[in-house]
């Protein structure tokens, strides 16, 4: 692992936890659009793929992780669980989250709290699932919020992970990195108002180890049967594995 973690501002002296709380903050009002302009709406493809994965156990108890604005949580009362909880560093994100769910008239099946990855304020073998919507690579110790993962599920419970990874393929690739560096930064910027947040989002894409790598670190932390599903010519990957 990386011994100095990307962070989103650079200059700042605040921790990568605290960065990545003010980022989100300062792109809350924004970030619904530009996941599905920058992504050009496949996004929510990705989420059903990801969700599909849980659907042969049946979980009734989920929590989500890095829930944002609850785009995953909802796409998981597919499910037909009996209560997700969302937890997020990101009272601008959770904040629009609620109000997209009162929208809904879906705040009785979830519910959104502040809440820090690496300290979960819930007891050991809690849920029958978690799961985490491009959000772990967010994580200030990564290992220590996979390990509290790890505490609050039951036992046989399943850890979903929807992550960006790297393309293998070479033309993939090269079109993937320019887009990365040019028109991600720039729409991303212009639209947000935020001159650091889609330059670290690629960045911090880069410096995650990603497909065997973090499969392989699943499994350390003490993850069964962890694998990994590349989508979309493995722009991003579905990992999954059982306590």
């Amino acid at each position: 692992m990386q011994t100095t973690p990307v962070v989103p501002y650079a200059s700042s002296t605040a921790s990568k936890k605290e960065q990545v709380a003010t980022m989100f903050d300062n792109i809350s009002w924004r970030y619904d659009l530009l996941n599905r302009l920058l992504s050009f709406g496949i996004d929510i493809w990705w989420r059903k793929k990801a969700i599909a994965q849980l659907k042969p156990n049946h979980p009734k108890f989920i929590l989500d992780i890095a829930t944002g604005t609850g785009d995953l949580a909802i796409e998981a009362l597919s499910l037909n669980p009996d209560k997700i909880i969302g937890v997020d560093i990101s009272e601008g994100m959770l904040s629009f989250g609620r109000k997209k769910l009162v929208e809904k008239n879906l705040q009785h099946k979830i519910e959104l709290c502040l809440g820090d990855s690496e300290k979960l304020l819930f007891p050991n073998n809690h849920f029958d699932a978690v799961m985490v919507s491009f959000g772990v690579r967010n994580f200030q110790d990564l290992e220590l919020g996979l390990s509290e993962i790890l505490r609050v599920l039951k036992p046989n419970g399943q850890i979903m992970i929807l992550e960006f990874s790297k393309p293998k393929n070479l033309i993939i690739k090269g079109l993937y990195g320019f887009y990365n560096r040019t028109f991600l930064p720039l729409v991303g910027n212009l639209l947000s108002k935020d001159s650091s947040a889609y330059t670290y989002l690629p960045e911090s894409v880069l410096a995650f180890p990603e497909g065997s790598d973090f499969v392989k670190i699943l499994t350390s932390i003490g993850f069964k049967n962890t694998k990994a599903l590349p989508l979309t010519f493995g722009i991003s990957s579905v990992y999954t594995g059982f306590k």
